[in-house]
Order: C-alpha cells, then structure tokens, then sequence
C-alpha cells in the first residue's frame, strides 16, 4: 500500500470516528451532513510556520521592543522590513523571552513537537531519532479530530536526507511534503512525488539555488503545499505545520531577493570584538568571523513576503480570523554577534527566538508577553486553547491563560540546554532564565550570571556583585530543581555540581 492510500485511509477513520462523538448532538442521519461545517465555525484551525536559525533583530516588530544600539545590531542600513509578520503581531501577541529549550536544530524541534525536554526525548544533538513512543501535539489533535500535517524540515528520523515522507509519522498524518533534513533551496513536483529540484552532475540532490524561481524555491514552494493543505481540509478543522529551512546557510536566495539588500554599508555588531580572555568556555569568539546580512536579509523579505500570501490565503477562504496563527523558529543565529556564527550558545541571538501568536477575540491584539518561556511550552498551551486532551506527558508549562490576558501562575522562569552525545552525558552548558536574568553552569567555567537589563550585550558576569545575591540563590534553587525533575545530566557533573551547589 502506498503512503498516499495510507494517508488517505487514516483521515477518513478520523473523519468517521470524528463524526461519530459528535453525534450526540444530532441524529445519525444528519452527522455526516452537518458535523464539517459545525466545526469549522466553533473550533479554529491552526497553522504554524516554523523557520531555521532566525535571528529575531530581523523582524521589524522585535526591533520594536529593543532600544536602537540592541535592535541595529548590524548598522541602520542592514535593515530587513517585514510588514506581514509585524502585522501579525500588532493583530495578536509578540512574546519577547522565547527560548529554544536547546538552541539547536534537533533538539528544539523535538521539545517543541512534544512538549518535553529534549534529553528525555531523547535528541540532545542533531540528527538524532526521535523515539517511537513520543506523543507530539500532532498525536492529540488528531485525535480531537483534526487533520493534522507537516511539510518541510523534520531532522528528528537520523541521518536519512532527503527523506521525503518519514514512515514515522508522530502524529502528522498528512507528512507527504515533510522531509528529514537539509537545506535545499529547490523542490518540484514528480509522478513520483516530491523531490528537490536542483541536480547535481550525477543527477543527486543540490543546494544550489540556479534558476530557482516563485514556484520552485523552498519558501514558496512550501507555503504553497500549505496552502493545498487548507484547500483539501478547509470545511473541517485543520492544523498544519510548514518548517522552512530558511535562513538557516546556506546563504542564498532566489531573484529578485538577491540583489534587494547590500553589504557595502554594514557595521560590525557592538559585541565582535570582544576579549576572548574575558569569555567563558562556551562564549568564547572564533578565530575567524564574518558577518554578511544582505542574502540573510533576502531570505528572511521572501519568508515575509510568503507570510503575506499564506495571510491572503486565509482571508479568501474566510478562515484568518477563526485559525490561530504562528510565526516562530527553532533556535536563532548569532550572525558575528560575540564574533560567532550560528546557534547552541545560551545568548539571546543565539537562544532566544520569535515567537508570534494571532487567534482574534481570544488573545488581544498587539499585546507584548515579557515572561520566559521555552518551547516545551507550546504543546500543553497550545492543547488547551484547542480544546484537546493533554498527553499527560508534557514538561513544558500550560501557559494558555498567559495568552488570554490571565495572570502567570508561578514562578518567573524557565530551562535551558546545550547539545550533549547522550542523555547521560554530563558536559556543557545549562542555563536558567527569567526575564532578566540568565545563569548559566558548565562543566568548565565559574558561574555566569547575566543581568540583561544592566548588560544586554551580555559581557559582564554579575556573579560576585553583592546585590544580585538573592536573585542568584533562588535562580540557582530553581536550576537545581529542575535538573533533578527533568533528569537533565548536566547538573550531576562534578564541576557543575560543585559549582551548583556552592550557589544555594
């Protein structure tokens, strides 16, 4: 049996098995009739559109939140507007302390699509396999009744690439558009399926972005598998994530996209010259560091321009205002900042990612969420606005009633990881945070503690400055609980143990 006879015989089980609690309310006779158009009206559909390695200074509503010197990290003239995703967020809400849980590609995908910790998925690095048992948000809504899919960048099934459609699932039953991993910048339709574009001389898959045009680059091509999504599901509720491997490198970028931005005036970023002899371990600057943003900066105006046509989209088919909508990444870039490039570092650039949420007369429109939060947060929230069962295995926090205006029940704060070989493995950095502050124990360092609002370039370590003291004590307090809840290794290493403990 092929994958789209298997697709096709899960949905129309779920249909059935949907249409069969639902009658309660109706006859039998008239379920079938009558159970697509009552839920389309009272149950919201969601799309997610999840980006690689985005630096969150790129989109024009964060650089809102920030004081120029933090939001023109690269200069005034490398600046990319993004009117669709900052209309997003004026209609709904920013969240300015979202966190990758581990800010790398892998492991934040894998606490995001289940709510867990990313050692106790176990994808503590990349390219590592999801495991069997794992319930994603995919899982629960489908069983809520909802049609559920995924196109783009997975990386939590190995080392296959591309994979087109992984066997395993996890939840998402429409996974045809899904492929394991790469950053491939072209894909076509076949007989076949799907495939990416791009040839090399022996006819194998390329990155290179020749000839791409607006049907077959990655972003467009993508979002418009999104929007065929929404076509074939939009008389029932629907929820459909869409993973684009942009701006993650490498960094290219189709016509007109290409020339739109310059480098001739770009400054470096206020943190490249840092002393490495100042630094810890795990901030320390390369030897060699660049920091170019003109084809990043082209990447990142088609993914708002695509934002705006899946937006269109919606709007057409009178479904905007009853889908809630998500604008987020997996982790960040550092794009030079600390003279680094890339992610798995605990500083902002590098942790921190968007997060934009739009679901109207429900979360109020342009409201600004300074409390931390990380991504295994998003399942159990996201469950409980949809009305569906929670697995009862999240980690994560339910922040759903955060959203609707309500108070945060709780403490202030949340967890982050470096990458790791295994979940027993001991080295690294981790981190808690607050909306202030960050603290942040390794396997090979003193404590490090950042006070974003004194030092937003997070240079300075406050560990020693005697009013910070009750702040460390009971963020260190909240670190030690953590590591022992969730099972994170990192806390039993000799060192960091030490150091731990030396705090409390």
């Amino acid at each position: 049996m092929g994958l789209n006879q298997r697709i096709e015989i899960i949905r129309e089980m779920k249909r059935r098995e949907f249409i069969r609690t639902a009658g309660a309310a109706t006859s039998a006779a008239a379920v079938g009739a009558n159970t697509t158009q009552a839920a389309a009206k009272g149950r919201p559909n969601l799309i997610i559109v999840h980006c690689d390695e985005l630096n969150f200074r790129t989109i024009g509503a964060y650089r809102n939140t920030l004081p120029p010197e933090q939001a023109f990290m690269w200069g005034p003239h490398a600046v990319c507007d993004t009117p669709h995703i900052d209309q997003m967020a004026a209609e709904g809400a920013l969240c300015t302390k979202f966190y990758a849980a581990t800010p790398v590609c892998s492991p934040s995908r894998s606490s995001f699509v289940s709510g867990r910790y990313p050692q106790n998925t176990p994808v503590t690095n990349n390219s590592v396999h999801l495991n069997d048992d794992i319930v994603t948000f995919g899982h629960k809504l489908g069983e809520a009744g909802y049609a559920t899919g995924y196109a783009g960048k997975w990386h939590l099934d190995g080392l296959g690439k591309p994979q087109w459609g992984p066997e395993r699932q996890f939840g998402f039953d429409d996974n045809r558009y899904m492929f394991n991993r790469g950053h491939w910048k072209q894909f076509e339709l076949t007989d076949e399926g799907p495939r990416v574009k791009a040839r090399d001389e022996k006819d194998k898959p390329s990155y290179s972005v020749n000839g791409a045009d607006e049907e077959s680059f990655a972003t467009d091509w993508l979002v418009d598998r999104t929007i065929d999504f929404i076509d074939e599901h939009k008389d029932s509720p629907f929820a459909y994530m869409v993973s684009i491997p942009d701006p993650h490198g490498p960094d290219t970028v189709r016509a007109p996209y290409d020339t739109m931005f310059s480098d001739d005036k770009i400054e470096a970023p206020r943190t490249f010259g840092k002393d490495p002899d100042k630094a810890p371990s795990w901030a320390k600057p390369a030897k060699s560091t660049r920091y170019p943003m003109a084809q990043y900066h082209g990447m990142m105006k088609c993914i708002d321009d695509n934002m705006g046509k899946l937006i269109e989209a919606l709007k057409e088919r009178e479904l905007y205002d009853n889908t809630i909508f998500i604008f987020t990444a997996d982790h960040g870039d550092l794009r030079g900042e600390h003279g680094l490039q890339n992610k798995g570092k605990p500083m902002e650039a590098s942790a921190k990612i968007p997060f934009v949420i739009r679901w109207p007369e429900h979360i109020e429109a342009g409201v600004q969420i300074d409390h931390a939060m990380n991504t295994t947060d998003f399942m159990p929230s996201i469950l409980t606005m949809m009305g569906a069962q929670h697995s009862g295995l999240e980690e994560g926090r339910d922040l759903s009633g955060v959203f609707r205006g309500e108070a945060l029940k709780g403490p202030d704060i949340t967890f982050m990881r470096g990458t790791n070989q295994s979940s027993e493995d001991t080295k690294g950095w981790v981190a808690a945070v607050t909306p202030t502050h960050k603290l942040i124990l390794s396997d090979q360092d003193e404590a490090w503690l950042h006070d974003l609002d004194k030092d937003p370039d997070e240079l300075q370590n406050f560990v020693k400055h005697p009013e910070q003291g009750p702040v460390l004590k009971k963020m260190a307090k909240q670190l030690k609980r953590y590591g022992e809840k969730y099972n994170d290794a990192k806390i039993k290493d000799p060192h960091t143990g030490k150091v731990l403990q030396d705090l409390l």
